[in-house]
């Protein structure tokens, strides 16, 4: 399934030469997860998650720069995800100018944990089909 979500760069998310400051692209890369998980579980992702008792908190984050964003850019961003492991989830998230060139990817892994013992524990099965289906569609 290709999953798109755009999203404009705000003044705020810029350094004072109106280029994107560095850390802001995490951000846009957790929006654009949730953005894709309230997709798939047709509802608000985190809503949707502790619903099924998990927690999901990020194990790793990898961001490659590719170009520039200013100010205004808009940029689309493509979220697709592996098959889930046992108890942990990868995406991988790819920025995009409106003239198709990346400006950023980055590979996103959660893990779930129980909120009552903070050990991982297995995928939920509602959770892990909705992840699977996403990748045949």
């Amino acid at each position: 399934m290709k999953f798109i979500t755009t999203r404009t760069i705000l003044f705020g998310d810029c350094d004072p030469a109106g280029i994107i400051f560095t850390p802001r692209i995490a951000y846009f890369v957790v929006e654009a997860v949730h953005d894709f998980l309230t997709h798939i579980l047709k509802g608000p992702a985190v809503r949707e998650i502790f619903a099924m008792d998990v927690l999901p908190p990020a194990r790793a984050m990898s961001i490659e720069f590719l170009a520039p964003m200013a100010w205004d850019d808009v940029i689309d961003i493509e979220v697709s995800c592996d098959e889930p492991r046992n108890s942990s989830f990868t995406f991988h998230v790819v920025g995009r100018n409106r003239a198709g060139a990346s400006t950023f990817k980055s590979t996103f892994t959660q893990v779930c944990v129980s909120p009552q013992s903070k050990q991982p524990i297995t995928v939920p099965e509602a959770l892990r089909r909705a992840l699977s289906d996403s990748r045949l569609a």
